[in-house]
């Protein structure tokens, strides 16, 4: 710290009567080598920076002096004189470099270090409950705002009461007429005696959809039979032949598509199943489960082997069964070669018919033609 100001008296001064002391500082001790002003405090300059830098000129020193004398870099003592806290390392330096700044220049330190802290808060900090006289009238007037916000609830409350209570009514007694305990069975209550249930009545429909409309001669030009005609389908189930079951798959199935093939070879239990090529190469071989199939490609040269007894595989011909494998080595064309004579077979039945059903309908159209000629005759 710097030298304080002690009051001095005055030299004597004649006949050895002393001087008063006037308080102020005289030019003897003024003169003297140790005699320094005195350092103004840090308090009561505008900021922080205004007093390092008034008491920096009021010592003589100059910023280098001080950068050594302390070890702290002259930018950041420019800083700290500028009021330029944004330049300063972190918080910890910051207030390191104002407490030696302050130090070497006989300014109490502490206070240096309380002031810099006031003008550059720390953010970190967290906000403190608010004190002061805003906070007491906050404090004085919050009883009258409670209970003003009571009053407003109660009102609304009883607002609401008195409009439910005003808009009940009285009970009355009811408008219907009492039904009489005493009645008998088929009577009907509120209603003379003499009244009676009547029988039942059906149920209604359960449903009101429209019966299905077929265009008149539609189904007899498609099938050949004439479905208002007993005789022609009487005629026609006895001249078909037998319908087989159709192909039913129950597992997985290999080779050519449906559209493809004709030929549809169907494992009744596990069983191994090796189709090979005319030249020796093998175009299918697998280990078939109960109900895999094998859909046979058209066109294709090759023979069908099977290891185990060949009644274990189902033929489907054209989607219907027909029988099993009568060898265990069966060529792939004999097959197809079946698959074909029978579909070509279906056509011409269904080619016959159906010219059969044309001479039919051309028949009865002629009797009806002429039936309406006789009666036009006639008439």
């Amino acid at each position: 710290m710097a030298m304080r100001e002690e009051p001095s008296r005055s030299p004597s001064v004649g006949s050895g009567v002393m001087a008063l002391d006037t308080g102020g500082t005289s030019q003897e001790l003024k003169a003297h080598p140790d005699w320094k002003d005195v350092v103004p405090s840090v308090t009561e300059a505008p900021t922080l920076g205004d007093g390092l830098r008034i008491a920096r000129e009021h010592s003589g020193r100059s910023l280098a002096e001080l950068s050594s004398l302390t070890r702290v870099p002259s930018r950041y003592l420019t800083a700290l004189e500028q009021n330029d806290f944004s330049t300063l390392p972190n918080r910890v330096f910051s207030i390191g470099y104002v407490r030696a700044y302050a130090g070497s220049l006989g300014l109490d330190e502490q206070l240096a270090v309380e002031r810099f802290k006031r003008e550059s808060p720390d953010p970190s900090v967290p906000l403190q409950a608010p004190v002061g006289v805003a906070f007491e009238e906050v404090r004085r007037y919050s009883p009258r705002l409670i209970a003003a916000g009571m009053a407003l609830v109660l009102a609304v409350v009883g607002w609401n009461v008195f409009q439910r209570v005003s808009l009940m009514r009285a009970p009355q007694p009811s408008d219907l007429t009492a039904i009489p305990e005493s009645w008998t069975l088929g009577a009907v209550p509120g209603q003379p005696a003499a009244l009676s249930l009547t029988a039942p009545r059906p149920a209604p429909p359960d449903q009101t959809i429209p019966a299905l409309y077929i265009t008149p001669g539609l189904e007899t030009e498609l099938t050949g039979v004439d479905p208002a005609s007993p005789e022609a389908i009487a005629a026609a189930t006895a001249g078909a032949p037998p319908v087989q079951r159709a192909f039913n798959p129950r597992g997985a199935i290999y080779g050519a598509s449906a559209n493809a093939s004709q030929v549809v070879i169907q494992a009744r239990k596990a069983a191994s199943l090796v189709v090979r090529m005319a030249d020796g190469r093998v175009l299918f071989a697998r280990q078939l489960a109960a109900g895999d199939a094998w859909r046979a490609p058209a066109g294709v040269a090759a023979v069908v082997d099977v290891s185990s007894h060949f009644s274990d595989f189902d033929v489907y011909l054209n989607g219907e069964h027909g029988g099993t494998l009568t060898a265990e080595q069966t060529p792939l064309s004999q097959l197809n070669t079946r698959a074909q004579a029978l579909a070509r077979q279906a056509a011409a039945e269904v080619a016959a018919r159906t010219q059969a059903a044309q001479i039919e309908a051309q028949a009865r159209a002629a009797q009806v033609q002429s039936a309406m000629a006789v009666t036009t005759t006639d008439g």
